[in-house]
């Protein structure tokens, strides 16, 4: 019972921030969202996950006072908590490094790849996707009022550490922590010159990571040596990992290839071409250990020789393996429904 009523102030959370049009508002709702979601990380009772908690609510914390001293600022200037009135520039800069730090983009990001190793699969879930979502919407609110050079120097830092980080990482739950900055990249790269671009870009990671991850915690998934000896629980669960894993590394003709070209067209279109190189460039970096993921899980299938020792796992029935055929289904082929 207690846990339902927590998962409900969680969605209610998000919701009331996302439909709030005054900063004191939402820096309620963000403050209730982040007391909700502690529970679920602390929930297993290890010294990891105490520690990964402790780490999210200072992390929080602090881009929670930055939020309401940009939002008091704004409210002492202008006389107004509207938050289509940030025609400051300290404070809408100010705004938008609290929302970035909530959402893990650098240089706020080294919270993110800790929390997300201390929790379980599923609490990272949340956090990898649900947590973005109210950040998110009031950065695309407050679009019009955030300076341009902030905006594409944070994403293409982002999508450059992103990718760079995760090319040594052993675990899964890091890794894609990683992967989660460098989208956060791609989506802040184009905030303000086509904030519709960014919606399409987080909501497409969101629908990609979310099988990803599930698939993990029914297959019991964490490290690369478990992706080695995956195709022992479900084959179809190891190639629907394979679709999803480079789906979100953005190979055409799979969707994570969309929001990429959206976003370097309108950066092209801006006279931005150099910038849209280099952050092509970046995204090599991460399309690196996804294939080297991808690598692990389908090309040592039997009857090749497995290099490490089978991991014992629960049977995965019939219908654990339908419940994601339409998530991922829809997260690979969903180009042609996503063009504009």
């Amino acid at each position: 019972m207690s846990t339902a009523m927590i998962f409900v102030g969680l969605i209610l959370s998000t919701i009331l921030a996302t439909a709030s049009n005054s900063w004191l508002l939402a820096w309620l709702c963000l403050e209730l969202n982040t007391l909700s979601i502690l529970p679920f990380i602390s929930k297993t009772k290890h010294p990891r996950a105490i520690e990964a908690a402790t780490k999210y609510f200072l992390t929080q914390a602090t881009a929670s006072c930055l939020l309401l001293l940009a939002g008091t600022s704004n409210a002492w200037l202008t006389g107004t908590w509207d938050m289509t009135q940030m025609s400051n520039k300290l404070t809408s800069t100010t705004m938008l490094i609290a929302l970035t730090m909530k959402m893990g983009t650098v240089p706020t990001h080294f919270w993110l790849p800790e929390v997300l190793q201390g929790s379980t699969l599923l609490t990272a879930l949340l956090i990898s996707t649900w947590q973005k979502i109210a950040p998110m919407s009031l950065l695309f609110i407050m679009s019009n009022n955030i300076q341009p050079t902030f905006t594409l120097t944070l994403g293409l830092l982002s999508t450059t550490f992103g990718g760079w980080g995760g090319m040594n990482q052993t675990q899964l739950r890091k890794m894609m922590a990683y992967s989660s900055i460098a989208n956060m990249g791609w989506t802040v790269i184009t905030l303000t010159h086509e904030p519709k671009a960014s919606m399409i870009n987080i909501f497409t990671y969101i629908i990609l990571t979310t099988p990803t991850f599930l698939l993990m915690a029914l297959t019991s998934t964490k490290t690369l040596q478990n992706m080695t000896t995956m195709w022992s629980t479900s084959p179809l669960a190891t190639t629907t990992m394979t679709l999803l894993l480079l789906s979100t590394a953005g190979l055409p003709p799979l969707t994570g290839f969309l929001p990429k070209l959206i976003i370097m067209n309108e950066l092209v279109t801006q006279n931005l071409t150099p910038l849209a190189t280099m952050a092509m460039m970046t995204s090599l970096l991460s399309l690196s250990f996804y294939l080297r993921t991808t690598y692990l899980t389908t090309l040592l299938n039997p009857p090749s020789s497995a290099t490490s020792a089978t991991k014992w796992r629960q049977k995965m029935t019939k219908n654990k393996t339908m419940i994601l055929l339409p998530t991922a289904t829809a997260s690979t082929f969903m180009m042609p429904a996503l063009i504009p």
